[in-house]
């Protein structure tokens, strides 16, 4: 059975939830079969998600590890394909850190590629009748920090593992004004399911038209 971690955040610029860690909890609740899941919520922090993530990753000793975010204003569960090596924040976080163009490693590689099935995981999460998509950019907030420090993790000490990031759109909750797309969270929860299940069994990616021209 293939251990999964799935992680979500703690609210942040004074919302009061944050739908990816409410879908986590879901899928905790629920969680795919053939898979052993374990949960983890990360400060929105920079540095203290990272430190976070690493505690979990030594305690569970994962197979997989998935993070999830928030996305504001995506219409779609985001599977990411790469992570880049820059903090720089258009609002503070949680501790009121504001970096501008900073490294998250100083030093590392300039980008890494998640080591999910993308393609896959977002056929996989169409076929459910869900709507999902490739994402070329995991923003430069506590997101991409964390996703780009998992891959750094995995590519400098558990070559074993495999990991990478899901973005989430708004919960109804937090449109009720409206204006911005929202997906309500137990959705989010099944995508999560899916893509958790098909990266713990598909090996090689689709080849699929999942591609951006802009």
């Amino acid at each position: 059975m293939t251990r999964v971690l799935l992680t979500g955040f703690d609210p942040f610029d004074y919302a009061s939830m944050n739908p990816s860690w409410e879908a986590v909890r879901l899928v905790a609740a629920a969680p795919p079969d053939g898979v052993a899941l374990i949960t983890a919520l990360l400060p929105c922090v920079f540095g203290n998600a990272l430190d976070e993530l690493r505690l979990a990753v030594a305690r569970t000793e994962p197979d997989l590890v998935i993070c999830t975010g928030q996305a504001g204003g995506r219409t779609e569960v985001s599977v990411e394909r790469i992570a880049v090596n820059v903090d720089d924040a258009r609002i503070p976080d949680n501790d009121g850190n504001l970096p501008f163009a900073a490294r998250v490693v100083p030093g590392g590689p300039a980008a890494y590629f998640a080591t999910l099935p993308v393609k896959a995981c977002v056929a996989a999460v169409w076929a459910a009748g869900l709507p999902a998509a490739v994402s070329q950019t995991a923003g430069t907030f506590v997101c991409n920090h964390v996703f780009y420090g998992l891959m750094h993790l995995i590519a400098t000490e558990l070559p074993h593992v495999r990991g990478g990031f899901v973005h989430v759109p708004y919960a109804p909750e937090q449109v009720l004004t409206g204006g911005e797309p929202c997906l309500p969270i137990p959705s989010v929860a099944q995508a999560l399911r899916i893509i958790a299940a098909t990266a713990a069994t598909v090996g090689v990616d689709r080849r699929l038209a999942a591609g951006a021209i802009h």
